[in-house]
């Protein structure tokens, strides 16, 4: 029995369950937020198995198996690198190194941290900077799911997708913050996992295996001889050139995005031991090695399932084959394991945006203004409040923001224009005590225009999406200008430097002492 929309009854009881069921985890753990410290870091009791889960799970979402999936069936493998290269080294780095410092810190975001270490500006620029890009990427997860995949394989509108997706994600976002995301997350992941393989098993079985897969990509032309190249030549035109993988992804951009952005690391600010806090990034690491076998692969078998899609409408790819080739219940399934990533990807940034606006922006302003404080109870109530008014905005703009030819390069490119800079000046505030208020400035307000003019100077770079040179670039300048800025500027006091360099956090015992008890 065939619905009107093109889905077997079976696939709608299976979404429905889905759905309920994940409304249903969210709505209760409400009963457990009291306090702000719940709403945003979930009160400091998560296990390191959640966290993990739902770093993964906020990470990845339906952008990615639209995008990657579309970014692999234009330049090949070599797209992958964004799961492999770009994600498990960084995720062992910052588990080691960032991880357990901002734990012991016991901040709610980046931002804050870097407000304790530099100035009241930095924090409020980083953190504006921050808001933007968490704004852009909901906006862009919103209409990928809705124009890219319902519209594709089901035909339905666009806007009733995106308002379907909104609400149900915003009501239990809304409700219970932190820890509400974290353990819908924990289900959406088994989802996730179980509908991204059953797609790439059905796509290698109908492709005829890898062997035959490569054979076949490779018989098309000698436009397709890279797609099966890992680390491209340094001088492609594509925008995924060893020298960028290795330097722009891996030095700068993955490990940026890993300890610096605020969707990942405010999970593990709300562990409950700085050790759950290492494993959970650890845990996370893992299950993100299996990524890019359910999310680029099948953009691979594309180009031989579905030969007639164009170049321009490669982020069409998957949708397509889901449409062509899952039978009824695992198409139903599918649908639910990307609802499932782009449920858990909107629920993370939507919290961590608020946490951000309610912390570093807006808290700003009113310290700026000579406002008290905000209660317990006044943070919760504008965390929601601010919560109801991004998804809404989010909503309205997500057309305009991500209707556009390639939206991995988009998104990518809008995040090397800030990550360098954000890089450098963390770096430094945590592994050298001289860096100085005024230099993290310099370098992050510096930066970011440098960024810019990298990006849109003709001729500069032989990439046509130059974004991971952009990266390393503007990584190296911001530490530059930062460290002479630094030098000559005066020392920042001693007072200043306790609890937020390396070697007061780490190595001081008076320190350690007073965090755990205030972590306790």
């Amino acid at each position: 029995m065939e619905s009107v929309i093109g889905l077997h009854f079976i696939d709608l009881i299976i979404i429905a369950v889905y759905m309920i069921g994940t409304l249903a985890i969210g709505f209760f753990v409400t009963k457990y937020i009291g306090s702000a410290e719940d709403f945003f870091v979930s009160g400091k009791s998560l296990p390191f198995w959640a966290i993990g889960f739902s770093i993964v799970v906020s990470d990845i979402g339906a952008t990615d198996f639209v995008a990657v999936a579309g970014a692999a069936f234009r330049n090949g493998v070599s797209a992958a690198n964004f799961d492999w290269m770009g994600s498990m080294p960084a995720m062992v780095f910052a588990a080691f190194v960032f991880v357990p410092y901002f734990w012991r810190t016991g901040v709610f975001t980046i931002p804050e941290f870097l407000g304790r270490r530099y100035n009241t500006a930095v924090q409020f620029l980083n953190a504006l900077v921050w808001a933007v890009v968490l704004f852009l990427g909901l906006a862009i997860m919103l209409w990928i799911t809705a124009d890219k995949l319902m519209f594709t394989v089901l035909g339905w509108d666009p806007w009733l997708s995106v308002i379907l997706m909104a609400v149900v994600t915003g009501m239990y976002t809304f409700s219970g913050g932190l820890t509400a995301v974290v353990f819908t997350d924990v289900v959406q992941l088994i989802v996730m996992y179980v509908g991204g393989l059953a797609l790439l098993a059905l796509s290698l079985w109908e492709v005829g295996g890898w062997g035959s897969l490569r054979e076949q990509i490779l018989a098309k032309g000698p436009e397709f001889q890279h797609h099966f190249t890992i680390l491209l030549p340094h001088d492609t035109a594509g925008p995924f050139p060893w020298t960028g993988i290795v330097f722009g992804l891996g030095i700068v951009l993955a490990i940026a995005y890993m300890s610096g952005n605020q969707v990942i690391v405010q999970r593990t600010l709300g562990a409950r031991t700085e050790w759950d806090a290492k494993a959970g990034m650890l845990t996370g690491g893992f299950l993100k090695s299996f990524i890019p076998l359910m999310v680029a692969l099948p953009g691979l078998c594309a180009l031989i399932l579905v030969p007639d899609l164009p170049m321009e409408e490669a982020d069409r790819a998957v949708p397509e084959m889901i449409r062509k080739l899952l039978p009824a219940g695992l198409r139903g399934l599918m649908f639910a394991a990307l609802f499932a990533a782009l449920m858990s990807s909107i629920s993370g940034t939507l919290n961590s945006a608020t946490t951000i606006f309610i912390t570093d922006i807006w808290g700003q302003i009113r310290r700026w203004l000579g406002k008290a404080a905000y209660t317990e109870r006044q943070a919760l109530n504008m965390g929601r409040a601010f919560t109801a008014f991004l998804i809404i905005i989010s909503t309205v703009f997500c057309k305009a923001i991500a209707d556009r030819e390639s939206i991995y390069v988009f998104s990518q490119t809008i995040l090397s224009m800030f990550q360098g800079p954000t890089l450098a000046i963390l770096l430094l505030g945590i592994i050298w005590p001289r860096a100085t208020g005024w230099g993290g400035l310099a370098g992050l307000a510096l930066g970011v225009p440098f960024c810019f003019v990298l990006n849109n100077t003709p001729g500069l770079f032989t990439s046509e999406n130059p974004f991971l040179f952009v990266a390393w670039w503007s990584f190296v300048f911001s530490l530059i200008v930062t460290i002479i800025v630094s030098l000559i500027t005066p020392r920042e006091s001693e007072e200043k430097l306790r609890g937020v360099t390396w070697s007061y956090v780490v190595k001081s015992k008076e320190a350690q002492a007073a965090l755990e008890e205030r972590n306790s």
